[in-house]
């Protein structure tokens, strides 16, 4: 008895020191494993640590590092001293597709790839600052995303903008490079925010934004049901992302609607890509090749089909459908006033009381002159369908009441309201008739 005693303690003993054993070793193999690995192209990372040692610290910390991608992966092997920077190479969409392959060729095929592209034609482009287009303190900012050619980015350097090449980066931010960044909602904020486009501040107080919010700071649970703006514009990490309506909110065939299709043919019309007398112009091959507007039902049939199976993960398919069907209408409304505001601004081109400014193409309101429309009546017009016809639309998208409504819809009002006094006013002065 006592001798099975003396086993059963020796074996628990025995038993104690193994596990001991193993603890220790449990502990030896973490600690190797979390020790530093070697640096690859340390006499880049030394140098650096000197002059850029932000970029030193992010790239300490990126999963590069980790599986040992070292600097020449991306930048070349051609720099290797102060007096040659010039020879580092500046990373483009398809140096990341040396690996990435299948999201840059997504990428290829999304709006976000054609956005230097979209910038650039814009007609009073031209007229900006050069720092706020190929400087990229303004609209260049958040455009740079997109792809540019061998010319342009020739063009870039030459400039000394040496930067804002490689379209990756602008939601996986150098040098870290962190998918995890990059599927936060406010990965978007910066250029998704503002005048035009305030979807961010849309997103972020809509119940869907605020839920996310709740579950970063962990007030609610990390399963609860919560969506991103990858969620349902990049399901599944597809980077071809795109919408039905676009950013504009116009698109073909024109709708049954008799009174919507001639209101939508004079925000066409506005836009330049009809001329006054409804034929297309030049810029219609350019929302052909920026992909600025569905052309086709099926084009827009497809990408509202994928929109509703996205929120019936959530939803039940009756209520998605119903719910961007709304939208539709918002459209629908909003265009119905902004038709109005142009055919007024329109009249007063037609009886000659504005005259029509050199750089203009037909004697019409150009909407795409932005703010450098000639006229404080266009001014105001510009800024109807810039800003608060987004809003209104893009509130209801986006459900946040707040937006589509009082800054988006009540404002749309006011800005009518306006033209018509600030017409019949022009009209006076002129010694036209009143319409």
């Amino acid at each position: 008895m006592l001798l099975g005693v003396y086993a059963c303690a020796g074996i628990a003993a025995f038993g104690a020191l193994l596990l001991a054993a193993s603890g220790t070793g449990l502990a030896q193999a973490k600690q190797l494993q979390l020790k530093p690995k070697p640096m690859p192209d340390a006499v880049c990372v030394n140098c650096h640590k000197m002059t850029t040692p932000g970029i030193v610290e992010d790239y300490t910390l990126s999963k590069h590092r980790q599986v040992m991608v070292g600097c020449a992966t991306c930048h070349g092997s051609d720099h290797n001293s102060p007096a040659n920077v010039d020879k580092a190479k500046i990373p483009t969409a398809d140096t990341c597709g040396q690996c990435h392959s299948e999201r840059v060729a997504q990428f290829k095929k999304g709006k976000h790839a054609l956005a230097w592209a979209a910038m650039k034609a814009m007609p009073t482009m031209h007229f900006q600052p050069m720092a706020l287009t190929e400087g990229m303190k303004g609209c260049g900012g958040c455009h740079k995303i997109g792809l540019k050619t061998e010319q342009e980015i020739k063009e870039l350097k030459d400039q000394g903008q040496g930067y804002g090449r490689a379209s990756c980066d602008g939601c996986h931010t150098r040098h870290t490079f962190s998918v995890v960044e990059a599927r936060q909602p406010q990965a978007c904020q910066t250029c998704h925010m503002g005048f035009d486009h305030p979807q961010w501040e849309m997103y972020s107080a809509s119940k869907h934004g605020v839920r996310h919010l709740l579950k970063q700071n962990k007030t609610l649970h990390q399963g609860a049901s919560a969506p991103t703006c990858q969620t349902c514009h990049m399901p599944g990490g597809d980077h071809a992302n795109e919408t039905a309506w676009g950013f504009l909110a116009v698109r073909l065939p024109m709708p049954e609607d008799k009174e919507w299709a001639a209101d939508r043919a004079t925000i066409l019309q506005g836009l330049g890509v009809l001329d006054p007398e409804g034929k297309p112009t030049a810029r219609l091959d350019v929302v052909k090749a920026a992909n600025v507007a569905k052309l086709t039902q099926e084009a827009w049939q497809a990408k509202r089909d994928e929109m509703i199976g996205i929120c019936s993960q959530c939803h039940s398919r009756k209520f998605a459908t119903g719910e961007l069907q709304k939208g539709d209408d918002m459209i629908r409304q909003a265009d119905k006033l902004m038709a109005q505001g142009i055919r007024i601004v329109a009249g007063l081109y037609e009886d000659g009381v504005i005259k029509k400014p050199e750089h203009y193409a037909h004697p019409f309101p150009d909407l795409l002159a932005f703010h450098d429309a000639t006229t404080e009546v266009e001014q105001v017009l510009f800024k109807m369908f810039l800003e608060h016809r987004m809003r209104a639309f893009q509130g209801t998208f986006h459900a946040n009441p707040d937006y589509a409504l009082w800054y988006g819809w009540s404002e749309m009002v006011q800005d009518l309201t306006k033209i018509k006094e600030l017409a019949a006013n022009m009209r006076r002065v002129a010694g036209k008739p009143a319409e």
